[in-house]
C-alpha cells in the first residue's frame, strides 16, 4: 500500500468512527420513538465493518460516512446510515436466518445484513444498479449474498419463507406476496406511504398463528418502490 493509500484508509477509518458516533447519538435522540437507548452490539459491529465508501459513486466518496443519504444514480439513493442501522436493528437478525431484501441499490444494506445472517437474497429492479451491486458484493467477498434482477414486490418465492424481509423503498401498502413469504415468527421492516412525501417506517410481525401485527416506528423519506404492481 502506498503512502497515499495508507492515508486514505486512515481517513476513512476515522470518518467511519465518527459515523458510528453519529448513529449512537441519534439513537439516544429518538429513543422514545424506537423504544431503546442503543442498538444491538452486533448491529453496530456490522455497520462499523462495512466500507460504505465502496458503495457510493466516486464523486460521493468524500461524503460516504456522513449521516445522510447519497445519490447512487438512476434516481436512487444509498440510505442514511442511521436508518440502515435502525432497520437492521428492528429486524433482529440471527446468525442462522435467511433474509430477503427488496431494493438492492448499491448493495450496502445487503452487505450489513451479510455480517449478521446466514444468507441474504436481494432483488433490484434497475438492471445497471443490480449488475453493479452484484460485482461489488462479489469483489468485497460477500459470498452469502445473492442478487436477482426483477420486481421485488413479488418477492423471491424460490427461497421462501424468510426469517426477515427488508424493503428499502416506500410502498403505498404492505405487499401481500411479501407477507406470504415471511416465516411465522418473522419480521418485516418497510417504509409505507405516498411517493416523495413523508412515510412511516413500519415493523410488521407475523405471529405463529399466521396473523400479522404492525407498528409505526418513525417518519422517514424513501424513494418509491417501482414495478408493475
Amino acid at each position: 500500500m502506498t503512502g497515499a493509500q495508507t492515508a486514505a484508509a486512515e481517513d476513512f477509518a476515522s470518518e467511519r468512527r465518527r459515523m458510528m458516533e453519529d448513529i449512537a447519538a441519534l439513537v439516544r435522540e429518538t429513543r422514545d420513538e424506537i423504544g431503546k437507548r442503543a442498538f444491538d452490539e452486533r448491529v453496530m459491529a456490522a455497520m462499523a465493518g462495512v466500507p460504505r465508501h465502496e458503495f457510493v459513486p466516486a464523486d460521493q466518496r468524500p461524503y460516504a460516512y456522513q449521516n445522510r443519504p447519497l445519490p447512487i444514480g438512476h434516481g436512487q439513493t444509498i440510505s442514511q446510515p442511521y436508518i440502515v442501522a435502525l432497520m437492521t436493528d428492528l429486524a433482529r437478525v440471527e446468525p442462522g436466518h435467511k433474509v430477503l431484501e427488496v431494493g438492492t441499490g448499491s448493495g450496502y444494506q445487503a452487505a450489513v445484513m451479510a455480517h449478521l445472517a446466514r444468507a441474504v437474497y436481494t432483488i433490484e429492479i434497475i438492471e445497471p444498479l443490480g449488475l453493479q451491486a452484484t460485482q461489488r458484493l462479489q469483489r468485497l467477498g460477500y459470498d452469502n449474498v445473492q442478487v436477482r434482477l426483477g420486481d421485488g414486490y413479488h418477492g423471491w418465492e424460490e427461497h421462501a419463507p424468510y426469517d426477515v424481509i427488508l424493503v428499502t423503498a416506500a410502498a403505498s401498502h404492505i405487499p401481500p406476496p411479501l407477507i406470504r413469504q415471511l416465516k411465522a415468527g418473522g419480521r418485516m421492516v418497510i417504509p409505507v406511504g405516498a411517493s416523495f412525501l413523508i412515510q412511516q417506517l413500519m415493523l410488521v410481525e407475523k405471529n405463529l398463528d399466521g396473523t400479522v401485527s404492525t407498528r409505526q416506528i418513525l417518519p422517514v423519506a424513501f424513494v418509491p418502490l417501482t414495478g408493475k404492481h
